[in-house]
């Protein structure tokens, strides 16, 4: 049976609506299902790559148990992923700060040195404090990370996050990883200047998120090279980063800096670079929407209509809870084991590319499951 790498995805990504695995995806349940059975997490990501024909190298950051945390503005502290945009949800607050418990968790075997030997080290897209920020908080990966000499890359989310990042700008988000991590960890920000159908947004706007403002000015304050990128694409219905162009930049960063170093005869920048013109000469057709918005016109609306759902329905969550409607409202799934109170593993995932097997060089990112 050949494989169908579109039909595996959307199975993995499938979300049960109902009944007691309301809100899990199967992927969560095959990983659960693949710890069980080899009791040991690391061997079951390894055991996944044959069964879902996955390339490259997936490393769990830690092997230990860990529990995200979060201090809110007003004092108050959240233990739990699932728990932290839930709580903030009922807040008119933001994070302060996240941390991990214990503190002091073990690094996996196998990161350390994947970071050293990284070209490029990208950080993101995702949940900032409750995927992004938690993995460089594991001990000895964010030091790894700042005496990598590969290029550190963020990559910044197209929309803002309800429950964390609410009125975010690019810079925020970039200020939010310094204050935790310190100097030295983003050397370039990938950031989305794509046009997106108005349709999707109001959808995203009723929800409570919005596009992330490019206040680019303030980002470049924060020391980071900016580089802008048509990185939105629609997949079932919801904004996402197209993969593809996030690695022809990472691609054209390695090449233009073999090529500065005088290596355009070195089998890496030859590959990489062919790479480059393939995509180049085979663009994919992108589905445009006929009455486009200006982009920093749909920005500001955006925004505008965001205000108008996400502070009413803060006040209406508040007045609920004080009259003691809110529990019923969000009680239901306090119980399932993979809701708010289960540890979620944070993985590092490491695609290797050699030269000499006819690929480019290490490309290391984070991804959280």
């Amino acid at each position: 049976m050949p494989f169908n790498e579109e039909k595996l995805k959307n199975l993995i990504k499938h979300k049960f609506t109902y009944g007691a695995l309301k809100s899990l995806s199967f992927g969560d349940i095959y990983l659960l299902a693949m710890q069980n059975l080899y009791s040991d997490f690391s061997k079951s990501i390894e055991k996944s790559k044959n069964i879902l024909n996955i390339t490259g190298r997936v490393l769990p950051v830690t092997q230990d148990e860990i529990e995200i945390c979060a201090e809110l503005t007003d004092g108050t502290t959240i233990k739990g992923k699932n728990e932290i945009p839930e709580v903030l949800g009922e807040k008119i607050c933001n994070i302060k700060r996240v941390y991990i418990s214990p503190s002091n968790c073990r690094v996996a075997a196998g990161v350390l040195e994947a970071i050293k030997e990284a070209d490029a080290i990208v950080i993101g897209p995702g949940s900032l404090y409750t995927n992004v920020i938690p993995n460089l908080l594991v001990k000895g990966v964010s030091k790894a990370i700042k005496e990598s000499k590969g290029f550190k890359i963020y990559v910044s989310n197209i929309m803002t996050e309800p429950g964390q990042t609410y009125n975010y700008s690019l810079s925020d988000h970039i200020k939010a990883i310094k204050r935790h991590i310190g100097e030295g960890i983003i050397d370039y920000c990938i950031y989305d200047t794509g046009e997106i159908t108005p349709e999707y947004i109001r959808r995203y706007n009723m929800q409570g998120s919005e596009l992330v403002e490019q206040d680019i000015q303030r980002a470049k304050a924060e020391g980071v090279k900016l580089l802008k990128r048509d990185l939105a694409t629609i997949d079932d219905g919801c904004i996402r980063h197209n993969p593809n162009a996030i690695a022809e930049a990472i691609i054209e960063l390695v090449c233009e800096d073999l090529k500065f170093k005088d290596k355009q005869n070195d089998p890496e920048y030859l590959i990489l670079n062919q790479k480059l013109k393939y995509k180049k000469v085979n663009p994919k057709k992108k589905n445009k929407w006929k009455g486009k918005w200006k982009t920093a016109l749909l920005r500001q609306q955006s925004r505008n209509l965001c205000s108008q759902f996400s502070l009413p329905f803060n006040k209406k969550v508040e007045g609920a809870m004080e009259i003691g409607e809110y529990p019923l409202a969000y009680g239901e799934n306090k119980n399932i084991w993979f809701s708010q109170h289960s540890y979620t593993p944070i993985y590092f995932s490491v695609e290797h590319y050699r030269p000499y097997k006819k690929q480019p060089k290490t490309r290391c990112y984070m991804i959280s499951i």
